[in-house]
């Protein structure tokens, strides 16, 4: 007998709450792994180790942006400059001599100018309630000026040995760039999920009159939102600087929409107060996976961007979905 004292008894083989939560916590690792899977299939060759090494050399430059655009999209912003500080960082690592002397000076510059370029976002959407696409896109801009009148359009020069050997070397098979997206995933997510300014974050990106009403200095964290992006935004330039070698001006194009994308694919909500690190990251390691199954699989260069544009789409989608 049902007690309808407790409300209406579930039906027999419908999944309960709990099952369902579980079941979206693990969505996006068991789609990754179906993925690999299928990839591996229609590929054996995808399964190498090299091409595995490959994929997971790439995702970390793409990783690390993610951590910063994370914190970004939960304070209900995006960064539309990630890709032009990325550029701009990795042209710098080839302004010196090409020597590891040179590493602490290009690390400072780069970083500085992300911090920078960070700070200059945080203020116009804050104080001067610019809209954060174009703010960005406005030090997007910028920045490209910066480098073209810096390079006079070509960037030349050599890559420190030592970014080169962070940024496509491994060790024991484990590229040195992946462990250090790792380390800066456990502390950005420490400080995210498990310290007050994390806390501040997801108040101000929920409700900032929320915020501010509890006292929370809500324009002061959405400032240090965007520095964090940009700075992160300025080391994931100096890796990929050291894992593509040759530095153009354009190096990094595209991170800024496939950032975007790998954190909403991640559960990060775009209307702020919502999402974590870990899954920006998972998010990451589709499109990088999906991406390196199109070239493997012979497909036409030009259906990468059908592709990027239909995952976009996807993502969309399954955002719309989540808020529903």
């Amino acid at each position: 007998m049902v007690d309808v004292s407790q409300g209406t008894a579930p039906e027999i083989g419908a999944p309960t709450a709990s099952a369902r939560s579980r079941l979206s916590a693990y969505a996006l690792p068991i789609f990754l792994v179906a993925l690999i899977a299928v990839s591996g299939i229609v590929s054996p060759a995808f399964l190498s180790g090299s091409n595995i090494s490959n994929m997971l050399l790439q995702v970390a430059p793409l990783g690390i942006v993610v951590i910063g655009q994370a914190f970004v999209i939960i304070l209900r912003g995006l960064d539309l400059s990630v890709a032009s500080v990325m550029a701009t960082a990795a042209v710098i690592a080839t302004g010196f001599s090409g020597q590891n002397s040179d590493v602490l000076p290009i690390v400072l510059i780069a970083v500085g100018i992300g911090v920078a370029t960070g700070l200059v976002n945080g203020l116009l959407v804050t104080k001067r309630s610019v809209s954060p696409f174009l703010a960005t896109l406005a030090t997007m801009i910028v920045l490209q000026g910066f480098r073209f009148a810096y390079t006079q359009g070509a960037p030349s020069g050599n890559v420190p040995p030592l970014f080169r050997q962070i940024g496509s070397a491994t060790w024991h098979g484990l590229p040195y760039n992946m462990m250090l997206m790792l380390v800066l995933a456990v502390v950005f997510g420490v400080l995210l999920s498990r310290s007050r300014f994390g806390r501040e974050v997801y108040i101000t990106g929920g409700n900032p009159t929320t915020a501010r009403l509890l006292g929370i200095n809500a324009d002061r964290v959405t400032v240090i939102g965007y520095i964090i992006s940009g700075a992160l935004a300025a080391v994931a330039g100096l890796v990929l600087s050291g894992y593509v070698g040759i530095v153009d001006n354009w190096v990094g194009r595209g991170f800024e929409l496939d950032s975007i994308v790998a954190a909403v694919m991640g559960g990060i909500s775009l209307s702020g107060g919502r999402g974590g690190i870990a899954g920006g990251l998972f998010g990451a390691a589709i499109l990088v996976v999906v991406f390196n199954a199109v070239l493997l699989f012979g497909l036409p260069v030009q259906l990468q961007i059908i592709i990027k544009g239909i995952v976009i789409v996807l993502a969309a989608a399954f955002y719309v979905r989540r808020r529903v």
